[in-house]
């Protein structure tokens, strides 16, 4: 029987760590990481999930503890809330709603791509929804939600379908994103506008850690809000991830702050947390990455997910990119967007992240691309998938 090696909050956190310490080293090693744009914290991260995937069943197990993991997703979404004032909100304003729209397109053909191959294939369509927007647009936690409710309408494995196909969304998402936004920014010989001030995570590479007590204060107080308004939604049966009260908190407290100056909450001490519980999260996220539930998905299913990542890309390339003013700012864009079309919002902060930093301050994306891809999107999502799997459950 091969032994399991339970690793515990303390060892994930010095694997994270050292995840995105080997990510950088790799990166200055290995050029063509560098050149596919593909972040430190990912390339540590799937390093991890290789290893693990290798070891399985034939040496030793690892099951590693979430809970350090899903802590960091809710404080770096919590950041994202505190960051979005109102002022900034309506200088993106139409923008946000053209990439709201696209992304709940781009949802609706994720379903019907799936649903048309699936048929195809002689599939339940169903499948084809499960391996869309569900594990895509969606991400892990939208496919556990969603996987029991597919099950009761009678297909079976329907949360293994869905969480193996997250896996894969992310896995690909943190390797492609990147490489998209840079192959349109070097096609198009974009520049960030001689005006653009640096991105508010651009900003925090450059910024001291300086007194980060009062701020990670105010982080901690509003996740504790936020766990409430999560409650809430549940009691009001709201298929949500579990971070969106804490954004909708953080994004409250932050505009309080802006008029009453209770707090005094520094942007640049926000930043600098934000992209510290990013880079671990992702890192330990890669490591929890199960794998070997790619095994699991049949050839038809990786048919059905294949297709899914040429539509992502061909949206991209296309409609996210001319939607968004086809300037450099909507190629830092369209990286993020085919992050959280394929994969979760922390790949596409990552992939913007990395390109900032390597060709110029894009403070339009990193506006835009969170508010729509940690949020609006999944109020959409929610409805898009509700309505299409009650239709083809008749």
């Amino acid at each position: 029987m091969t032994p399991t090696w339970k690793l515990n909050a303390v060892q994930m956190l010095a694997l994270a760590c050292l995840g995105v310490l080997l990510g950088g080293w790799l990166k200055r090693k290995i050029p063509l990481l560098d050149r596919l744009n593909i972040p430190a914290s990912i390339v540590g991260g799937l390093l991890y999930a290789v290893a693990a995937l290798l070891l399985r069943d034939r040496f030793v197990n690892v099951d590693a503890d979430p809970v350090l993991r899903d802590l960091l997703m809710i404080a770096f979404m919590t950041t994202i809330g505190l960051s979005a004032r109102l002022q900034l909100l309506r200088e993106g304003g139409a923008q946000v709603i053209w990439m709201l729209v696209i992304a709940s397109v781009g949802a609706v053909l994720q379903n019907a791509v799936g649903i048309g191959v699936a048929k195809a294939l002689s599939l339940d369509p169903r499948l084809g929804i499960l391996a869309g927007s569900v594990a895509l647009t969606g991400g892990p936690a939208t496919s556990i939600a969603f996987g029991g409710t597919f099950e009761k309408m009678g297909v079976q494995g329907a949360t293994v379908v869905a969480m193996a196909s997250a896996t894969f969304g992310i896995a690909v998402a943190g390797l492609i994103s990147g490489y998209i936004g840079g192959w349109l920014i070097r096609h198009y010989r974009l520049k960030p506008a001689a005006s653009s001030t640096p991105s508010v995570h651009a900003k925090a590479a450059e910024a001291a850690t300086g007194a980060m007590f009062k701020t990670v204060i105010v982080i901690g107080i509003a996740m504790g809000i936020g766990n409430l308004i999560s409650m809430q939604f549940e009691r009001l049966h709201f298929t949500l991830p579990a971070y969106i009260g804490a954004m909708i908190a953080g994004a409250f407290i932050r505009n309080l702050d802006d008029r009453f100056h209770f707090a005094r909450i520094a942007q640049p001490e926000i930043d600098s947390l934000g992209r510290i519980a990013l880079y671990l999260f992702i890192a330990m996220a890669m490591l929890t990455l199960r794998l070997w539930e790619l095994a699991h998905l049949a050839l038809p299913l990786l048919v059905i997910l294949a297709a899914q990542v040429a539509l992502v890309w061909l949206m991209c390339i296309t409609i996210s990119f001319w939607a968004m003013r086809r300037d450099y700012e909507a190629a830092v864009m369209s990286a993020g967007f085919c992050g959280f079309m394929l994969g979760i919002t922390a790949n596409a902060v990552a992939s913007m992240e990395e390109l900032a930093e390597k060709y110029g301050p894009a403070r339009r994306a990193f506006l835009v691309v969170p508010v729509v891809g940690a949020f609006l999107v999944d109020f959409t999502n929610s409805v898009i998938i509700t309505a299409m799997a009650n239709f083809f459950n008749r």
